[in-house]
């Protein structure tokens, strides 16, 4: 699928009504492959950042955090702070989620976080229903437009995500971020739940009060993605009044010079 040249009024209306909007295959061969070795090579230890947050999968179905990488393995369920890397943030800069960001946010645009998501093979867990929602992350204002991209074949088998669509205009259902047990058959019914597969390369534009959820990977070969939140730079934490990483405007970052991730962004976490 083509991507996107451009972000138009007809796009703004279905992103709005139904919470989603394919931004076609954004990544292509060279780029593709790129990630995927970038990504691989944090996760081996081959390229590393001290002030980076990794959450690694273990053996016994575990989730572990660590800071920086402390284990070489391929088991990885998350990776944040990925802004911090140069390939990374270039696309991240891609001119279409520019577009995209200056719509709905305005020129000066942070990330809230840029974060890998990963289901290794055999180990890979389930995520329940949820919204990806800013008043349970502790900032002061409910991001809207995330990006994600698929590093690989989203597929049924892989545990694809899962969305309902349009239910984004429920607005926030829960501000503890996950769906409520109880409420699942009203917000989520079977029925309108959809599989949404995608391929590598391919980038979706998601509303941040989506439902959506993910299944396990049956298969042996990793489903991995990358996610990335804009919002406006002014935006703060409640506790301390930090901000974010710029990425679009003045004193944006700039992925030929980047280099790191200072500490202090880093001492809490946020999402």
């Amino acid at each position: 699928m083509q991507a996107l040249s451009s972000f138009d009024d007809a796009h703004h209306q279905e992103f709005m009504q139904r919470g989603y909007l394919r931004l076609g295959n954004v990544l292509y061969a060279d780029g593709l492959r790129a990630l995927q070795q970038r990504i691989d090579d944090i996760m081996l230890g081959r390229v590393k950042y001290e002030n980076m947050r990794l959450q690694l999968c273990e053996e016994n179905g575990n989730l572990r955090r660590t800071m920086g990488n402390e284990v070489a393995s391929l088991a990885y369920r998350r990776i944040d702070d990925l802004e911090q890397d140069p390939l990374f943030l270039a696309y991240i800069q891609n001119s279409l989620f520019r577009q995209i960001a200056q719509r709905y946010i305005g020129g000066q645009v942070s990330v809230f976080r840029s974060m890998f998501m990963n289901k290794p093979p055999e180990i890979s867990q389930a995520l329940r229903w949820h919204q990806d929602v800013g008043v349970g992350w502790g900032i002061d204002t409910n991001p809207i437009t995330t990006v994600w991209t698929a590093l690989d074949d989203a597929t049924v088998a892989t545990g694809c995500m899962q969305i309902v669509p349009g239910s984004n205009r429920h607005g926030i259902i829960n501000e503890k971020h996950f769906l409520p047990e109880d409420e699942q058959d009203r917000y989520a019914p079977a029925e309108k739940v959809i599989e949404l597969e995608a391929e590598a390369g391919e980038a979706i534009l998601l509303h941040n009060f989506l439902l959506h959820c993910s299944g396990t990977n049956s298969t042996t070969t990793p489903r991995r993605a990358f996610s990335v939140t804009y919002m406006n730079a002014k935006t703060h934490t409640l506790d301390t009044g930090q901000t974010f990483p710029v990425v679009f405007g003045a004193q944006a970052l700039d992925p030929a010079t980047v280099d790191g991730k200072p500490a202090e962004l880093i001492e809490k976490f946020y999402g």
